[in-house]
């Protein structure tokens, strides 16, 4: 009795700490609610199916308890029960992987006028890349990485000249326009992550992978490194700014470029 008893408390518990715990995602700032969306039905689903697994526990612990002069009856198959079950978990498991495969599906679509921006991530700092006016990204590649050119960018690629290069610095965009981020790593495995964008991707050395979003919501974002990536790991903070169409092009304007930051220094002889 004592342990049926524990059974129901414990399905009566993790119900109310659902819906009176304080804790729950940020306030979503990205075109991604299909994300949450896609959460909250599983959670849902599995929600269900654990209540139901621990109260019939309760129940047969309960009904079935020993007690003296009974008897049980061995009854190995039961096929009404057997075809039931696999239906519904069919169903179940259905239901959970359908709008996934929706979502997945838009997450590996790009729309075709999102704006390209490289992330490259090094311990501990985030640096990004965006093109110039001809709108193309030059390439890159890790064994041009030096102090002079810490993202790689080749230096013989004519696209590359004009690159945004924004160093160890906070990441502006633009509100309202979907963004296509390249993820780049020059020396270990880590992960950009801005909670309220949602959409994230692990960053592989020797690989570029990528996602995309539309920022919804002007202010001023934390980027985290979702990836264990060394001692330094929770110090890999960062910031990207949504900013109106003005501000963006405003802070824009004020970035130098990877042909301003590559040129010889010009040092002044003293009088």
């Amino acid at each position: 009795m004592a342990v049926a008893l524990v059974l129901v408390l414990v399905v009566v518990g993790s119900v109310l700490f659902h819906f009176l715990s304080p804790w729950w995602w940020t306030p979503i700032a990205s075109n991604w609610d299909y994300i949450d969306n896609t959460i909250i039905i599983t959670f849902w689903i599995t929600g269900v199916v654990f209540a139901a697994v621990v109260l019939f526990m309760a129940y047969c612990v309960f009904r079935f308890r020993h007690r003296e002069g009974n008897q049980a009856a061995y009854e190995p198959e039961n096929k009404r029960l057997e075809w039931w079950l696999t239906i519904v978990t069919a169903i179940g498991v259905t239901a959970m992987l359908v709008p996934g495969l929706f979502v997945w599906n838009q997450f590996v679509s790009v729309p075709s006028d999102a704006t390209v921006v490289e992330v490259v991530g090094q311990q501990w700092q985030w640096s990004f890349r965006l093109p110039g006016k001809d709108g193309k990204l030059g390439t890159s590649d890790t064994r041009n990485v030096s102090p002079e050119n810490p993202l790689g960018v080749n230096a013989s690629d004519a696209n590359g000249q004009d690159d945004v290069v924004v160093e160890a610095a906070d990441l502006h965009l633009p509100v309202g326009k979907p963004v296509k981020m390249l993820l780049r790593s020059i020396d270990v495995l880590h992960d950009f992550y801005v909670p309220e964008f949602r959409a994230k991707m692990d960053m592989i050395p020797g690989s570029v992978t990528y996602f995309w979003f539309t920022p919804t919501k002007t202010g001023t974002f934390q980027v985290l490194c979702a990836e264990l990536c060394g001692q330094g790991h929770p110090l890999m903070n960062g910031v990207v700014m949504v900013d109106t169409q003005e501000d963006y092009l405003a802070w824009l304007g004020e970035q130098q470029t990877f042909a301003q930051l590559s040129a010889p220094q010009q040092v002044g002889s003293a009088e």
